[in-house]
This record gives C-alpha cells, sequence and structure tokens, in this order.
C-alpha cells in the first residue's frame, strides 16, 4: 500500500513539473503579426524570413530571422514549397508553438483524469470501508446498570436457583479457578414464549451488578456474506471491552439451528455467523467473568455444537408456571394497582391453568383498563373476570341483532355438550363459565373447562380431554341428528386430533402402534403413516361413541343445561353445578 501511494505522488510531481515547463514555454512564445501575402512574398525575396510553416491549409505561419512570429494567407500553390527552399527559406509541415499548446493540453487532461479517477478511488474506498465497518457494528442495548434483580422474579423458583449460582462465579471467578473449576461460557433458557426468560438474564446481571448486553438472533442474518460473523466479533470485542458482564441472545435459533449435513445444502451466511460465535465463545478466559446466555422456545432446532459442553453447558427450562408461581406473579403485577377487597388472587392464580408470566401480566393490565375505563378507584372481580374472559376467547360481541334464533339453539346444546361431560367425566376439572355469547375471536360460544395443575398426564387424562372436546359434537348428533351437526365443531376436532396423534404417534400408549415414539423412527417432518391414520381414526371413533353413550344416559340434564344457558346467555360454575345437582335430586 505504501509502494503505492509513493508512485501516486511521483507520477503527480512529474506531471506537475512538465506543466509548469511547458507553460512557461508557451508563455515565451512571441505574439503573431498578421502580415498581408505581398508583404510576405517580399520579405522573401528580401531574405528576411527564417522559416515558414505549412500545417494550416488557410494560413501560413513563420519566424522571422529576428525571431518575430508572423502570419499570412495561404495560397495553396503546389510549388510553393519548392519556390521557398529555393529562396533559402527553412520549410517545416508543422508549427511549433500549436504543437507546445497540443502537448500542454493533452498533459493538463491527463493530469486532470488521474487525479480524478485516484480522488474517486479514495473516497470511494473510504465511504466502503465506512459502510462495512457500520454494517459489521452491532447495535446492542447497553445497560450498564440493570436495575432488576431476582426478588422482580416470580415463578420458576428452580430455575432462579440455578440462575444464583452464577452470580458468584461472575464476581469471584478466582475463586472457583483456584479449584480448577471452569466458568460456565453459555446458558441457554429453553421454554414455551412469555415465561420470563429475558427477566431472569437480566435478573443475572443486576444481581451481579454487571453491564448487560441484549442482542436478538436476527441481528445476525444477513443477507451479505460475512456480515453476521463481523456482528459476533464486533459484539464480544465490546463485550470484553467492558470486562464482566452478561450478554443475551434472544431467539438465538434464528443463527444457531442444525447445519445441513450436505455437500451444497445450508445456509453459507448463517454457518458463518455460527462458527464465529462457536470460536468467540470457545477463545474465552477462565477468569474473563464473561457470561453467555440464549433463549429460545425451539431447543431441539439447535445446532449440536452449540449445545456441548464448553459452549453452552447449562440448559435450563423456564417453563409455565404452577399455582403457587401464578400467585407470586400476580402478586408481583399488582403490586402498583388498586385491587378491591374483593379480588382473591389466591382464586385467579387456580383458575389461570397454562398461562404464562406475560399472559398474567397482560390479564391484570386489561382489568386495570377496564377498572380506569368506569372509574371506580379500584380493580373489581368483575373488571378481573372480564379480563380474564377477553384475554381466553375475545371480547363479547356487542351487536348480537344479526344472530338467528336457530344458531343460538344450536350453540346452547353444543356448550351445554361440553360442560356436561367435563362435570361427568372429569369431576375434578372445574367449569368456571359456559357462555352462548359470541365472541370477537369468531367463537359462538364456549366452556372455560379448567383441569388442575398435574405433572404428568395419564392415558386416561388425554382419553377425558378427547371426550370433553368430541362432546359438544355428540350433543349435537343426539339433539338434531346426524344430518343436523354444524362446523362449530371444528376447533374442537382440531384439539382432539392433536392430543389422540400425540397419544398414539408420540407416547406409545396405543397396543396396536406399540411403544414407538414415530417422530424418532421417521423423523417428525415426514408426516404420518397410514397405519398411524387408521389407529388415530379407530381409537377416536370409540372415544366418540363412549361420549355420546355418558351424554345420552343424561339427557334430561342436557336439555336443563341447554334451556337455562337460552334464558340467561351465560352460567357460572355455581349455576351449573345447581342445575346438575337439582337433576340429581
Amino acid at each position: 500500500m505504501k509502494v503505492k501511494k509513493r508512485v501516486i505522488i511521483y507520477s503527480l510531481l512529474a506531471i506537475i513539473i512538465i506543466v509548469s515547463l511547458l507553460s512557461f514555454t508557451a508563455g515565451n512564445t512571441p505574439p503573431e503579426r498578421e502580415i498581408t501575402y505581398r508583404k510576405f512574398v517580399e520579405d522573401v525575396k528580401a531574405g528576411k524570413i527564417d522559416r515558414v510553416y505549412l500545417e494550416d491549409r488557410d494560413k501560413l505561419r513563420g519566424i522571422y530571422k529576428n525571431g518575430d512570429v508572423f502570419i499570412t494567407d495561404n495560397p495553396r500553390k503546389p510549388s510553393l514549397k519548392e519556390e521557398l527552399l529555393l529562396q533559402g527559406v527553412k520549410v517545416e509541415e508543422k508549427n511549433g508553438s500549436f504543437t507546445a499548446e497540443n502537448i500542454l493540453s493533452f498533459v493538463l487532461l491527463i493530469g486532470l483524469f488521474v487525479g480524478i479517477i485516484y480522488f474517486l478511488d479514495r473516497k470511494s474506498s473510504r465511504q466502503t470501508q465506512n459502510s462495512m465497518a457500520k454494517l459489521s457494528s452491532v447495535n446492542v442495548d447497553d445497560n450498564s446498570t440493570v436495575e432488576v434483580d431476582f426478588s422482580s422474579v416470580a415463578g420458576n423458583e428452580e430455575a432462579k436457583e440455578s440462575v444464583k449460582e452464577l452470580v458468584d462465579f461472575i464476581k469471584n471467578p478466582k475463586k472457583y479457578t483456584k479449584y480448577g473449576a471452569r466458568l460456565p461460557r453459555g446458558i441457554i433458557f429453553h421454554g414455551p414464549p412469555g415465561t420470563g426468560k429475558t427477566l431472569m438474564a437480566k435478573a443475572l446481571a443486576g444481581e451481579a451488578q454487571v453491564p448487560f448486553y441484549a442482542v436478538s438472533g436476527s441481528d445476525f442474518v444477513q443477507v451479505y456474506v460475512g456480515l453476521g460473523a463481523g456482528r459476533i466479533r464486533d459484539l464480544f470485542k465490546k463485550a470484553r471491552q467492558s470486562g464482566k458482564c452478561v450478554i443475551f441472545i434472544d431467539e438465538i435459533d434464528a443463527l444457531g439451528k442444525k447445519r445441513s449435513g450436505g455437500i451444497d445444502g445450508g445456509n453459507d451466511e448463517r454457518d458463518q455467523t455460527l462458527n464465529a460465535l462457536l470460536s468467540e465463545m470457545s477463545g474465552f478466559d477462565e477468569n474473563e467473568g464473561i457470561v453467555v446466555i440464549a433463549a429460545t422456545n425451539r431447543l431441539d432446532v439447535l445446532d449440536d455444537a452449540l449445545l456441548r459442553p464448553g459452549r453452552f453447558d447449562r440448559h435450563i427450562e423456564i417453563g409455565l408456571p404452577d399455582v403457587n408461581g401464578r400467585l407470586q406473579i400476580l402478586k408481583l403485577h399488582s403490586k402498583n394497582k388498586p385491587l378491591d377487597a374483593t379480588v382473591d388472587l389466591k382464586e385467579l392464580a387456580e383458575q389461570t391453568v397454562f398461562f404464562s408470566g406475560a399472559m398474567l401480566e397482560n390479564l391484570l393490565n386489561e382489568a386495570a383498563i377496564l377498572a380506569a375505563k368506569r372509574g371506580s378507584g379500584t380493580i373489581k372481580k368483575s373488571d378481573i373476570d372480564k379480563a380474564f374472559y377477553t384475554v381466553v376467547a375475545g371480547s363479547e360481541k356487542k351487536d348480537r341483532s344479526s344472530l338467528i334464533e336457530k344458531d343460538k339453539y344450536i350453540t346452547a346444546y353444543h356448550e351445554a355438550g361440553h360442560a356436561l361431560a367435563t362435570r361427568l367425566l372429569a369431576p375434578e376439572n372445574r367449569v368456571t363459565k359456559v357462555t352462548i355469547i359470541p365472541s370477537t375471536k369468531g367463537a359462538g360460544g364456549f366452556s372455560m373447562n379448567i383441569p388442575p395443575d398435574r405433572m404428568y398426564h395419564s392415558k386416561r387424562d388425554m382419553e377425558k380431554q378427547i371426550k370433553i372436546c368430541l362432546a359438544g359434537r355428540a350433543a349435537e348428533e343426539l339433539v338434531f341428528g346426524r344430518d343436523g351437526i354444524t362446523t362449530g365443531a371444528s376447533n374442537d376436532l382440531e384439539k382432539a386430533t392433536q392430543i389422540i396423534v400425540s397419544l398414539v404417534k408420540r407416547f406409545g400408549m396405543n397396543n396396536k402402534a406399540g411403544m414407538l415414539n414415530y417422530d424418532i423412527l421417521y423423523g417428525s417432518s415426514e408426516g404420518i403413516g397410514d397405519d398411524i391414520i387408521i389407529e388415530c381414526r379407530k381409537q377416536m371413533e370409540e372415544l366418540y361413541n363412549s361420549t355420546k353413550k355418558v351424554l345420552k344416559e343424561n339427557l334430561s340434564l342436557l336439555h336443563a343445561i341447554a334451556q337455562s344457558l337460552l334464558e340467561k346467555e351465560t352460567l357460572d360454575e355455581q349455576q351449573l353445578n345447581e342445575i346438575i345437582f337439582a337433576k340429581a335430586v
């Protein structure tokens, strides 16, 4: 590069010197004096002219012996040159003054051209370097002072305990290296969306009082090859400059998916980015105090090289909270909200099975918005109930004038079938609300079925859940006949199909299919074989007939619940139990 610059500088100096000399020569050339052709002939005969230039067809230029330059008309005589030579005049075909001007113009043009190219090349190179530097730089959310700590995290106590150990690792790494222990370089938080993976990472940085660098996996997925890897290097460079810190990469599956085994398969840019991440993590010193945390909803799709020891050493599941965890989350998010004395958070925690932390926060926020609209001063139980069902099923439709009585009649028996099947087949489940009011999410009505918190689900539990899903269709068939069934059961059939396929294909709970996981055997992307479809269909028919039999044996209860729904449109848990108890007595 230095040699190139030296050559350019010397070339420019040479051009400047040549241009200066030619300019000086051109500047010292005497001015031309125009004379008549008669005068020219007389001066030739008198021997006053030294030389003549025949370059121009219209004009003759020449020089007197005393150095004066003249110009006159060209007679264009073929014998002119011979006559001049006979008179002792030197004759040249080119004009000396004109040649100097041409040379000067040519040199100036070349010099200008070279200068422009050099300037544009330098400017373009500088702009390219600046652009590449900007593109390779990753924008990180650099929070040097994180105000979140473990007191801000509720639920997932097991995950919190696992993360707490890392605080001392970060604060006192030498304490562990003394015993030959290595600081975990990477941790993966995995679990459903909204369970608090980002919050847990922030809490770790807050407790350890170190900077928190937050990025997303999609920040490193670029069109141009090499940019993603450059951003990875830039991120870790900034982290090392900070010393001890926590790097959080959300949605790491965007760049860390399993690489293709084919020769030309896969994504070159993503592979380069993943390789850069792996090499950066392998290059940590044991006592640097830098921890990389990644979050994903799909641990199974990540590349094996990411998950091996020395890269992401620990895999911590942050799942949906249990009833105690939900209670703690509700207490945490209700601290700054004026709850009415009638609100029972423990009861709400029991109702919100399968709710994530984000859903619980959203639930209380919706209730606060409803209370603010009323302007009552406190958030009442009715606000929370309305927000709960809004989150689950959508807002109630205000205008129901377009609904015909026949549709309400069908919906009443459909939802009554779900509610009755739940109370008869799964008495441990709670039915907190049954309604035939349509919602903005497209549901004609719904029955709120809340199962108890369980760590495992038995085959009997799964079969009960399938029967509850099929009970709406079964009720329609019993009351309106086989040809009177409607499309209202489409969502129920979808849920039932998912459960039956899992039961047969994944959990090995079918005698004929055997204790095999067909996702492992054939791969989850291969679809379902005909033998699995036959078994699923057979078992679904058996469960449907069993459900229909239970409802037929309790047809009077079905009619009573449906009629009550037609009158009141909505039944709560107590009203439903009263109807069932009254009929039973």
